[in-house]
C-alpha cells in the first residue's frame, strides 16, 4: 500500500472488505477522498472494478452506504470504486461561491476540468478520476486495469456516459441511473458548465454525452448501454432527458436499453432496486 493512500475506516463485508481513503491528490492541489470495496475474490488475484460516479450532493460514502450493491458484488467478483463529487476542505470553504448553492460548487463537480476562475484552480475532477485515482488504484490494489467498467447517477450518471465516450477503449462496460443525458440543453448543466467553462457554448458539448455519441462513427459500446429511468423522477421532465440520448444512440447504431419505470423516483431507493441488473450488466463484459 502506498504510503500517501490513508485508511480512514475498514469495514469486513460479504467476505470482502469495504474501505474509505484519503490521499494528497497532485492533480486537485488537496486532500480527496473515496471508498472502496474489494471481493473476497481479490485475496486471490487481480478483479475486474467498477467505478461509480455520485450525484449531486453526495461524496465517496453515499453509494457504498445506500446502494445495496456489495453483496452482489462480492457474489460476482466485483471491486466497486465511488470517489468524491468535487474538491472540499479549508480551501474549498473558505470560497464563499463554492458552498452558496447545492447544484453547484462543492458536491457537484459534474467530472470536467474547470476552465473558468475560480473554479480551474480545484475543479479538475476528470483529470483527477482519468489521470490520477484510476492509475493509483489499478498499481496499489488488486484490480485488473484492462476490466473496468463505469456506470453513475444523475450528474454522476451524466459523468459516466462522458468519460466513457470521451476516452475510447478506457471502460468495457457502461451503465447509469438517471443521468443527465443534455445538459447542455438543461438547467442544471447551462449552470454549471457556464460557471465552470465560460459562456462560449461550443466548449460544452465535449462534455455531453448526447453531442459526444453523434460524434462517434460506429457505435462506442457493441455490447449495449444500460439506462434505468424512473417516471416519478421529478427532475425527468427538465433536467434528465433520456430521449435525447436514445435518439443519439439510434443515430450511431449504438444498442441502447432504456428501461423507464413507473413509480420510481431519483433516489437510493430506485437505484437499490436495480442494482442487481446494472451489477450483472458489468459483469457479463469484463
Amino acid at each position: 500500500m502506498p504510503s500517501h493512500l490513508k485508511i480512514l475506516s475498514e469495514h469486513a463485508c460479504f467476505g470482502g472488505i469495504q474501505r474509505f481513503y484519503e490521499h494528497g491528490s497532485t492533480v486537485i492541489g488537496l486532500p480527496m477522498r473515496f471508498s472502496v470495496f474489494l471481493p473476497p475474490q481479490a485475496k486471490l488475484g487481480a478483479v475486474p472494478a467498477l467505478l461509480y460516479l455520485a450525484g449531486l450532493t453526495c461524496n465517496e460514502e453515499t453509494f457504498m452506504i445506500k446502494a445495496g450493491a456489495q453483496r452482489i458484488a462480492a457474489e460476482l467478483g466485483l471491486a466497486l470504486i465511488s470517489p468524491d463529487s468535487s474538491p472540499r476542505g479549508d480551501a474549498v470553504q473558505s470560497m464563499a461561491c463554492a458552498t452558496t448553492d447545492w447544484d453547484f460548487g462543492v458536491g457537484a463537480g459534474f467530472y470536467l476540468d474547470a476552465t473558468q476562475t475560480p473554479w480551474s484552480q480545484y475543479w479538475r475532477m476528470e483529470s483527477y478520476i482519468m489521470k490520477e485515482l484510476l492509475p493509483l488504484l489499478t498499481s496499489a490494489l488488486p484490480m485488473d486495469a484492462n476490466r473496468i467498467g463505469i456506470f453513475g447517477h444523475s450528474m454522476g450518471g451524466h459523468g459516466a456516459l462522458t468519460l466513457a465516450l470521451k476516452y475510447p477503449g478506457r471502460f468495457k462496460s457502461l451503465s447509469a441511473f438517471a443521468p443527465i443525458c443534455a445538459p447542455t440543453k438543461c438547467p442544471w448543466g447551462e449552470k454549471a458548465f457556464s460557471g465552470y467553462l465560460g459562456l462560449d457554448r461550443n466548449t460544452w458539448t465535449a462534455h455531453d454525452a448526447c453531442s459526444l455519441m453523434q460524434m462517434h462513427s460506429t457505435a462506442p459500446f457493441p455490447n449495449g448501454i444500460l439506462i434505468d429511468q424512473g417516471l416519478a423522477d421529478k427532475f425527468l421532465p427538465e433536467q434528465l432527458h433520456p430521449h435525447l440520448f436514445e435518439a443519439a444512440c439510434v443515430s450511431v447504431s449504438q444498442p441502447l436499453t432504456l428501461r423507464r419505470h413507473a413509480g420510481y423516483d431519483h433516489g437510493y431507493y430506485f437505484i437499490a432496486s436495480f442494482m442487481q441488473d446494472h451489477l450483472q450488466h458489468h459483469a457479463a463484459r469484463l
